[in-house]
């Protein structure tokens, strides 16, 4: 018997119970918010238990599915303060798989200068630095999370969000009871600001002209209808959307097909003040007419 093996007393096939719990997984980088994400889980009835050893794991779904509907939903913080921990979970989430155990993970991100601001601001040591610097051990835990980051089913870069907004964030993606097919954030971003690191697609609207250098235009944003206009009849600017749109229903045919429930979709432009704003507003309509719960986000709207 592995450390990943369930109890002797488990059902060998969980199939054979018949409402399993979801199982969440809420990882990420120490400092990014998994505390506030935990707490808010909790605060939407979400049965949280902080760093559950692997073992133990499919014991707790299998206790969720005999509690009668009482602990339906259950949520799994994990960090690196338990190295054993960690080094088994992959082998666990295999198990998981294995046992048809629907999962999902959850990986809360941010940047090394928002971490490095975090720490130094309640002068505690990273857990992985040692006798190094904050930094170090930010890089230390980068390598050892970055597989899992990869698998995250939803990525969240919490490098400019409070914890009001994450809050936010956590609740409009995990509060519901019935799950949607598929949600999708659509977020406009400037380029000179950097992309989006939690985004899963990047499309580039610099093919479009600049409204910036329309005199008239150049004060608003996106959002304002004459510049909305502007950019939408330039040409290829609807051809774009039409086969964007259609090129997505393809690809989030394929989401739902391999389980996956969220997707961040980046559209950029020089500033991510015109083109990229007027296009997202527009994107996020045609998904929506599509039946995917859509939110739009603009990051660098204010920037300039």
């Amino acid at each position: 018997m592995t450390e990943c093996d369930p109890q002797p007393t488990a059902p060998r096939d969980l199939q054979t119970i018949a409402a399993l719990p979801q199982l969440l997984f809420v990882s990420g980088m120490s400092g990014a918010g998994r505390s506030t994400a935990a707490k808010c889980l909790e605060d939407l009835g979400w049965f949280v238990v902080d760093n559950l050893p692997p073992a133990l794991i499919l014991t707790m779904v299998e206790l969720g599915a005999r509690s009668g509907g009482n602990v339906a939903r259950i949520a799994v913080v994990v960090d690196v303060r338990g190295r054993r921990f960690f080094d088994d979970l992959r082998e666990c989430l295999a198990g998981l798989e294995a046992k048809h155990v629907t999962r999902r993970i959850v990986f809360l991100e941010s940047s090394d200068e928002a971490l490095v601001r975090r720490f130094e601001s309640v002068r505690r040591p990273h857990p992985l630095q040692g006798d190094g610097r904050i930094v170090d051990g930010i890089a230390a835990e980068r390598e050892l999370l970055r597989e899992l980051r990869g698998d995250a089913d939803l990525v969240i870069d919490t490098s400019s969000l409070n914890v009001h907004e994450l809050r936010a964030k956590m609740a409009a993606q995990f509060a519901g009871e019935e799950e949607p097919e598929l949600r999708a954030t659509v977020m406009s971003f400037g380029f000179k600001y950097g992309l989006p690191i939690d985004a899963d697609l990047v499309v580039d609207m610099r093919f479009l002209p600049n409204p910036h250098w329309v005199p008239q235009l150049r004060p608003y944003t996106g959002l304002n209808e004459e510049v909305s206009a502007y950019v939408a009849g330039q040409p290829g600017a609807k051809e774009f959307l039409d086969r964007y749109a259609e090129l997505l229903q393809l690809i989030a045919a394929g989401y739902r097909r391999e389980g996956k429930r969220y997707v961040t979709i980046a559209i950029g432009c020089t500033g991510g003040k015109h083109r990229s704003v007027a296009m997202s507003e527009k994107l996020a309509a045609r998904l929506a007419s599509q039946g995917v719960e859509t939110v739009v986000v603009h990051r660098d709207m204010e920037c300039e």
